[in-house]
């Protein structure tokens, strides 16, 4: 019989698992306010419009909701080592610098790139899963490369950087409640 048992451990895989499981769109906004509600709720959209299918939609949603509330929970109980910090730091700006270039690329005609955008956000999935990869289960890592597979899929960003489309409407609000996330430093 070992003596590596700790209450702290065993009461934070508890909250990983509890936050896990209530991660729908609505039982979200008690977590977040408004602004991030909304941005979720676009993002859902532009998904399910994507995609044609409501489930795909809800699930990359949840997984979005499902890894930053686990990362939260991982922070608050101060889990991360000085070196999952730094890189935490390093993804921090790699993802702002990828909000920015989604907004740029979307009011500036004609600088939209492609490549240069897949290649910026396959960097924020890699020190993400760097920062984490410790922490949680293959089947949380597996979350983030749905999610940023999803969102770095050269179909995809083609499609709603396609000025004049079905998808301009939807990602003028996404562009929107990007800036103000922005301003008020929640992305």
């Amino acid at each position: 019989m070992s003596d590596n048992f700790r209450a702290r451990d065993i009461a934070l895989k508890a909250q990983k698992k509890i936050l896990s499981r209530m991660s729908t769109r609505s039982s979200a906004k008690v977590f977040v306010d408004d602004r991030i509600g909304s941005l979720l709720d676009n993002v859902y959209s532009i998904c399910k419009t994507f995609t044609q299918n409501k489930k795909e939609g809800e699930k990359i949603v949840k997984n979005i909701i499902k890894i930053v509330t686990k990362i939260s929970l991982l922070a608050r109980n101060e889990q991360f080592t000085q070196e999952e910090l730094t890189v935490a730091s390093e993804f921090q700006g790699k993802f702002h610098k990828a909000a920015k270039t989604v907004i740029s690329f979307y009011e500036v005609d004609f600088s939209y790139d492609q490549k240069f955008l897949t290649q910026l956000l396959t960097e924020c999935r890699n020190l993400l899963k760097q920062i984490v990869q410790p922490h949680l289960t293959d089947k949380s890592l597996g979350r983030i490369d749905l999610v940023f597979g999803f969102f770095s899929n050269p179909a995809f960003l083609d499609t709603v950087f396609k000025k004049n489309s079905d998808y301009s409407e939807i990602m003028t609000k996404i562009i929107s409640d990007m800036h103000s996330a922005l301003d008020q430093g929640e992305l």
